[in-house]
C-alpha cells in the first residue's frame, strides 16, 4: 500500500458511494515526474448493484471527482468493473498502467486477479494507443512549448517500445531510461519538470524533433518485431470474473 505521499488515502475510497474494488496512483506520479505542486491522480474500479445494470435507468459505470485534501489537489476516477474490463480488451494501455501501477491506494482479490489476468489482453496492437497518444501529446508541445507534454510524448514513446520488445507496461520514465535507448538529456528534463509544474521546455526544438521521430520508427520496428499476440486471451477469463463478482455483490 502506498505510504510515501505522506497523507491517509483511506478515508477516499470509504467515502465514495459504490465500493471500490481497487484504487492507484497515476498521473505524473507513477510516471515519475511529479512536481511539488502535481495533482494527484487517483484512480480505480468501483462495482455497481446488479440492478444498476439491468434496470431502465442509466448506470453510472463512470464516476469522477475532484477536490482538495491536505492542501492537495484530486482527482478520483473510478470505472464500474464491466466497463474497466471493456477497456482493458479495447488495447487501451492507459487502464492497464493504472491496473498495474505500483502505488497501490485500495486494493483486495479483485485487483489481484484482474492483474493476474492483464498479460492476457497484452497484443502488439497496443503500440497503436501509445503512436496516438504520443502524437497528441507532441501536438500539445508544439502548440504551447511547455514541458510537461514534451515528457509525455517521450514516455508514451519509450512506454510502447518496451512493451512491444518485453510484453511488460512500465510507465516509470526514469526506470525506461535505463532500458530503452533514450535521449541523454531526458534526465535534465525530468529534473526541470519536477521543480515546476507548469513552464516552457528549454530544448532544441529541432533536436528533440528528431529524436521523437527516431522513437516513432524505433516503435514501429519494436511492433512488427514483437512476441505479443494480435488478439487478447483472457477474454472468457474476464467475462468470468465479471459475472462472479457480480453476483456475488457489493464488496470492498
Amino acid at each position: 500500500m502506498i505510504d510515501d505521499l505522506g497523507m491517509d488515502l483511506a478515508p477516499v475510497i470509504d467515502e465514495q458511494p459504490h465500493p471500490v474494488l481497487f484504487a492507484t496512483v497515476s498521473g505524473a506520479h507513477l510516471y515519475g515526474f511529479p512536481s511539488q505542486d502535481s495533482d494527484l491522480d487517483l484512480r480505480g474500479v468501483h462495482l455497481l448493484p446488479a440492478a444498476d445494470l439491468v434496470g431502465l435507468h442509466e448506470p453510472e459505470e463512470t464516476r469522477s471527482r475532484a477536490w482538495v485534501r491536505y492542501d492537495v489537489e484530486m482527482d478520483l476516477v473510478t470505472h464500474d468493473l464491466r466497463k474497466f474490463v471493456r477497456l482493458m480488451l479495447r488495447r487501451n494501455g492507459y487502464v492497464l498502467e493504472q491496473l498495474l501501477s505500483p502505488l497501490v491506494v485500495h486494493t483486495g482479490d479483485v485487483h489481484r486477479e484482474l492483474t493476474g489476468l492483464a498479460p492476457g489482453v497484452l497484443t502488439s496492437h497496443h503500440a497503436h494507443h501509445y503512436r496516438g497518444f504520443a502524437v497528441t501529446q507532441w501536438r500539445l508541445f508544439e502548440k504551447t512549448g511547455e514541458l510537461k507534454p514534451l515528457l509525455y510524448t517521450f514516455r508514451v514513446l519509450l512506454t510502447g517500445v518496451h512493451l512491444m520488445r518485453g510484453g511488460e507496461v512500465q510507465a516509470h520514465l526514469p526506470t525506461l531510461l535505463e532500458q530503452v535507448d533514450a535521449p541523454g538529456y531526458l534526465p535534465e528534463l525530468i529534473a526541470a519538470k519536477s521543480a515546476r509544474e507548469h513552464g516552457g521546455a528549454d530544448v532544441d526544438h529541432a533536436r528533440v524533433e528528431a529524436d521523437v521521430e527516431r522513437l516513432h520508427a524505433v516503435l514501429d520496428k519494436a511492433q512488427a518485431a514483437s512476441a505479443l499476440p494480435d488478439t487478447p486471451s483472457a477474454y472468457d477469463a474476464l467475462h468470468d470474473l465479471v459475472v462472479r463478482v457480480r453476483l456475488a455483490g457489493p464488496q470492498g
